[in-house]
């Protein structure tokens, strides 16, 4: 029984040395009597070659490892389930330390493969066409937690299709900007040399439109790319399946991302969800080439409805979404169909919700 308590005491006085920044890991080294430069030894272990393991680091002496597992502990991912589309995606609930689930995407086309990853453990934003929405939020993923997921995902890929991640989307569960600093942080040991030295310009977060963010985003500096979900050209709409939208407006992202462009190279999206005689009628596609005509060089990703079972929307028929995109090209805007992948296994945007 003493010995169960001393374990179980131990592990809660453990940092997470993934929380530590390089300067906090020199600090606390030096503390137990380490030189500086294993620190950098040891930040290449856990970001550069994503070492989860402390005996993995072999150009440490054992008796540094020793020393490593008695003051500082690895929070690491495991896959759950792991579950595989007809058409080649790859969704993976994966299960944190403390037992929570995350749902994942692997999106493997002819040329890239893209990784769908979470920011969060549910969602505090209950927009009325995602199964995420309707969620608790259970808390905010960690940096380690997000890089984590695009470490095995990357790993699915080169095991399903023989290659790299080419792309990382935030798209999967939580907002982005409601973690930001996490968010902000991931994406550095993604990016940095000294990570896994992906290029900021293959990455795009994804909001649902907090206007201040947007703006610290742009404060900040940020390489990545950004991609608003719209899905609603008017207030009046937007306030009914966006709830966010009534302390984020249309006018105010508007602002938020003109800011945005000014300050920061990445580039902007809108994503639009056509949903059946709601948005999806040529009064609509007007009022979207006026907010697109305010930005410079915007995109549209329009994106077909795909089913939950939490609400009753239904998608545009084909012929009402070519009419809307024909009027979109006619007034120059770019808009593309983002096919949805995935369905089969409720792995397609709009649909995680953790059914494990």
């Amino acid at each position: 029984m003493k010995k169960l308590t001393y374990l179980c005491n131990r592990l809660e006085n453990q940092t997470d040395i993934r929380t530590l920044s390089k300067e906090q890991l020199i600090a606390q080294l030096e503390q137990l009597g380490e030189k500086p430069f294993r620190a950098k030894q040891i930040y290449e272990w856990l970001w550069q070659k994503s070492a989860v393991d402390f005996d993995d680091m072999t150009n440490l002496s054992k008796e540094l490892r020793e020393k490593l597992k008695e003051h500082f502990v690895i929070h690491t991912i495991s896959a759950y389930k792991v579950q595989k589309s007809n058409d080649g995606t790859i969704k993976s609930a994966f299960q944190l330390h403390d037992k929570h689930l995350i749902e994942g995407v692997l999106i493997p086309t002819e040329d890239r493969a893209t990784a769908c990853v979470s920011s969060q453990v549910g969602c505090s934003l209950t927009c009325s066409f995602c199964a995420t929405g309707f969620l608790k939020r259970e808390r905010n993923l960690t940096a380690a937690e997000i890089y984590d997921q695009v470490v095995l995902i990357n790993q699915q890929s080169n095991e399903s299709v023989g290659r790299n991640l080419s792309n990382i989307v935030f798209m999967g569960m939580g907002e982005p900007l409601l973690n930001y600093s996490n968010v902000v942080s991931a994406i550095d040991k993604i990016t940095s040399e000294e990570g896994l030295n992906m290029s900021a310009k293959r990455i795009t977060v994804s909001t649902a439109g907090i206007a201040k963010m947007i703006k610290k985003l742009a404060d900040d500096g940020v390489k990545f790319n950004l991609a608003l979900s719209l899905h609603a050209a008017d207030d009046e709409k937007r306030n009914t399946i966006m709830p966010i939208n009534e302390q984020n407006n249309i006018e105010a992202l508007i602002e938020a991302l003109k800011y945005f462009q000014a300050n920061c190279k990445g580039e902007v999206t809108f994503e639009y969800i056509l949903l059946d005689g709601v948005n999806d009628t040529i009064d609509d596609a007007k009022k979207l080439v006026d907010i697109c005509k305010q930005l410079e060089d915007v995109k549209i990703n329009v994106i077909e409805y795909n089913k939950i079972d939490q609400a009753d929307f239904h998608k545009s028929t084909v012929e009402t979404r070519e009419k809307f995109i024909d009027y979109l090209s006619k007034h120059k805007v770019i808009a593309n169909v983002r096919k949805s992948r995935g369905k089969d296994i409720d792995a397609a945007c709009g649909q995680l919700a953790n059914k494990h």
